[in-house]
């Protein structure tokens, strides 16, 4: 094996050892065989909930298991490549070697960012509301548009989602969103994706087919748990009944099952219509304005110390991202200086190189 590869190799295998001294593997499978004890018993599904959350967690605890296993059998059989490429002169062998080495590597390397997640909601799941803004219709269709990647984002990744609720616009598109990434480390992961992102394309709602410019903002927030406590007296709520609507105004439910909630100290007003019981409804509505609450008081203290340090309160959260389709193909984060010509692929869901750069650059920041 030349050289060059086999201290490549080596400095992935010492690469892979530090992410692993950081994850704990030991740990990772002493809480799964945990878990794994805790959902055979016979009333582990009383609690539904705490049941789905036990569900997912041994899911996603086994799949980063899995993940290492897998990562630590490829570094071995790239190696085996290698050797057999250099003692039998097979061209097509060494080739074929080069691109599992690059492919180990980016794994490795998207491993690597795991360990920079420690912030302390960064271990939650995820809340995402997607608001349309300035650009009319096209502001519509493109926040349904970006909805639609960071559903198939999460989709390539294997995380469950869970719609909460969906404005409709009335000529197209969505006025807003709200959905949650069920996998740990969402938040941390995609929380880099909060602020306005900027459209550039040839409208579809133009009969004479110029170029529009339009915005929508993405709010990420970390999804409550059961340790979090945030008093909301019942006389600070005003809460409104009203029957479920999809697309179009086509009715979705034939009962008054669908639930608004509004914090009156704040104005803080959410939804949930994702055509359950109104019981249900009511509660999931109640867990996304617990979490806007804490996020607001966790924003608040922030604040406060970021006026104690004298930094005035720096602001990260404003336009962050420009998609231009017309007349150029390009989209380009404006804090990390990421950029693709590769629009597609984004528009599709492949966004892990953008959020890789980003949760560096946070990082860096202090953020």
């Amino acid at each position: 094996m030349a050289i060059d590869h086999a201290s490549e190799l080596a400095e992935l295998s010492s690469k892979l050892a530090s992410i692993e001294a950081v994850l704990n593997p030991d740990g990772m499978r002493k809480e799964a065989d945990d878990l794994r004890e805790r959902s055979v018993d016979l009333r582990f599904w009383e609690d539904h909930e705490n049941a789905q959350a036990v569900t997912r967690r041994l899911s996603y605890l086994d799949a980063e298991l899995s993940r290492l296993d897998v990562l630590h059998s490829r570094l071995v059989d790239v190696a085996v490549m290698f050797e057999l490429a250099d003692s039998e002169h097979d061209e097509p062998m060494l080739q074929e070697a080069l691109r599992e080495l690059t492919a180990v590597k980016g794994q490795i390397d998207q491993l690597e960012i795991r360990t920079l997640l420690a912030g302390e909601y960064d271990s939650r799941e995820a809340l995402i509301t997607i608001n349309a803004q300035a650009g009319g219709a096209d502001a519509a269709d493109w926040a349904e548009g970006l909805q639609r990647i960071y559903l198939r984002w999460a989709e390539r990744h294997g995380y469950p989602t869970e719609v909460y609720d969906t404005s409709y616009a009335e000529e197209a598109g969505i006025k807003s969103t709200t959905f949650a990434v069920r996998a740990p480390y969402a938040y941390g992961t995609l929380r880099g994706e909060h602020g306005t992102h900027r459209m550039v394309r040839i409208s579809k709602y133009d009969n004479q087919g110029r170029r529009q410019t339009s915005f929508a903002g993405v709010d990420v927030i970390p999804v409550v748990q059961q340790a979090d406590h945030i008093d909301i007296p019942d006389d600070e709520l005003r809460v409104d009944v009203y029957r479920s609507s999809g697309p179009g105004g086509q009715g979705v439910n034939t009962t008054d099952s669908a639930v608004r909630i509004t914090h009156l100290p704040t104005g803080i007003v959410v939804s949930c219509q994702n055509e359950r019981s109104q019981i249900q409804n009511r509660a999931s509505a109640m867990a996304v304005l617990q979490a806007k609450l804490l996020e607001r008081k966790r924003e608040e203290q922030a604040a406060k110390m970021n006026e104690l340090r004298g930094d005035g309160g720096r602001s990260w959260g404003t336009q962050i991202r420009n998609y231009v389709l017309h007349p150029y193909q390009n989209i380009k984060d404006l804090r990390t200086g990421y950029e693709t010509g590769n629009t597609a692929a984004v528009m599709d869901g492949e966004i892990d190189d953008f959020i890789e750069a980003e949760i560096r650059w946070m990082r860096k920041q202090g953020l």
